[in-house]
Parts: structure tokens; sequence; C-alpha cells
């Protein structure tokens, strides 16, 4: 979360953090906006329903519940290629046999910026 939140901020954009503690100093320092939501994992939920589209870099568990949760809404989903975990496993593919929502691959973090700007 630390390196997506400098990478926004260098980026010229608006850091919202989402955080699952209940003390905005929790956030990390790039945050220009901290919702403290005090709810732990659960908060993975509100930040993967609240976006206009998702880009997966990597992850794991964590990454997996917000994807899931992404997935269901129809949201947009966009794995950065070759970054592991989550991205790997599912991106150019389905989460499930329903194959409600293609997960779409991007070559890089540009490439995938650009696709979710397109596709949300």
């Amino acid at each position: 979360m630390q390196a997506a939140s400098c990478g926004a901020k260098d980026g010229g954009g608006l850091v919202v953090g989402i955080i699952p503690q209940d003390d905005k100093t929790e956030a990390n320092s790039s945050c220009d906006v901290v919702i403290a939501t005090g709810i732990g994992y659960a908060r993975d939920f509100v930040t993967a329903c609240s976006a206009d589209a998702v880009i997966i870099v990597g992850g794991g568990a964590g990454t997996l519940i917000e994807v899931a949760a992404a997935y269901q809404k129809r949201i947009p989903i966009i794995a950065v290629k070759g970054t592991g975990g989550v991205a790997d496993q599912y991106g150019n593919g389905y989460m499930d046999g329903r194959q409600t929502e293609r997960i779409l691959l991007a070559d890089s973090p540009v490439e995938a910026v650009k696709v979710a700007i397109n596709s949300s």
C-alpha cells in the first residue's frame, strides 16, 4: 500500500487511504485523505466497492478479497502481468466457472491505468 500511495502521490494524484484501523495516524504519510474504518479486513469490501476499477499488482489474501468483491459487483479488474500472486493467477481469466467478468491483463502499471480509465 505504501508503494501504491507513493506512486499515486508522485503522479500528482489525490491519495485516499482506506485503512483497517480506527486510528488515522496508522495510514502511510502519502495519504491525503484517510478513512479509518476500524473494521479490519472488512475494509477490503469498502475499498473494492468504492472503486471504478481495480488494478492488481501481485497480491495475497487481502488482494484476493478485494478482487472477489469487485468481481461480484462487475467492477472492471486489470492485472499487471508478471507481478506474481493474485495478478498472475487470475489475469486474463475468470475467478469462477460463471465467467461473469474477465480479468484483463496489462503489461505494465501505466497500461493498466489506461485500461482502467477506458473500462470504467
